[in-house]
């Protein structure tokens, strides 16, 4: 019975991570997130082979504590696990590094602070946490969710100088994967950086001012990519990436690939 622990598991990609492994009776999956109770979305899945653990990316403790409950669920083991939790400063998603004025240079630094502290340290928390069970795994992968605007050829051939503190991140963390990679293939264990696409993962409707960036983003991006024709589904995308993490093989892991397994971010 193959084991995945999703991290980042409330809503959006990682709800749906649950939702289409879960499908498989066979498959045991473990959604994690910081607040289960809050997160009624994944709680309301009743398949018995789900679990819902607590477990917050930022906190090393807290994910020993979640891998220390997988263990009782599966002997000791886990075969793949998925690193989805990502964080996007608040409120200012769409800025570049020139757009933050001259009197919010600290809130820039801590943009860039916490974008790191989320999206790479807490990623080599949150894998280091599940290593010991990942040895004792069969299929033994690590999934670690990057994105297209983290890739530097990506971002000048469609002159992206936006979510900067995010892509910034996410450029960072892709040399994490590489650097697993190439510690632990003698072991077996393989590492997938995976952009998941332009996803819509919002749970209200856009404001003005974001519609409008939104439609902006939209034009810049079929300019070099005219077949595309806007943003995809979780349950588009996770159906994509899945069939690349399961045709992924220890010869691929260091790879930073789109949901479509090749540099086609879009």
């Amino acid at each position: 019975m193959p084991s995945y622990a999703i991290v980042g598991a409330s809503r959006g990609i990682g709800l749906e991570f649950v939702k289409q492994l879960s499908a498989d009776p066979k498959n045991v999956v473990f959604g994690l997130v910081r607040n289960p109770a809050g997160s009624t979305k994944l709680t309301e899945i009743k398949a018995p082979n789900v679990h819902v653990v607590k477990a917050d990316i930022t906190d090393r403790k807290s994910l020993d504590a979640a891998a220390a409950e997988v263990a009782k669920v599966t002997g000791g083991s886990l075969d793949v696990l998925v690193n989805n939790a990502a964080l996007l400063p608040e409120g200012r998603t769409q800025r570049s590094l020139g757009g933050y004025g001259p009197d919010e240079q600290e809130t820039l630094a801590e943009d860039l602070r916490e974008a790191f502290n989320v999206n790479v340290v807490g990623v080599v928390h949150s894998i280091n946490a599940f290593l010991p069970l990942l040895k004792k795994g069969s299929l033994k992968k690590v999934i670690t969710l990057s994105t297209g605007t983290a890739d530097v050829d990506f971002t000048l051939k469609v002159n992206f100088p936006i979510t900067a503190p995010y892509s910034i991140s996410k450029a960072a963390l892709n040399m994490v994967v590489a650097k697993y990679a190439v510690e632990y293939k003698n072991e077996g264990i393989a590492f997938l950086a995976i952009s998941p696409g332009l996803v819509n993962t919002s749970e209200k409707p856009p404001s003005p001012e974001e519609l409008e960036v939104f439609k902006a983003l939209i034009a810049t991006f079929q300019k070099d990519y005219p077949h595309w024709n806007g943003p995809i589904t979780p349950e588009e995308s996770v159906k994509l990436m899945l069939k690349v993490i399961n045709g992924f093989t220890i010869e691929q892991t260091g790879a930073f690939v789109s949901h479509y397994g090749n540099k086609q971010w879009l």
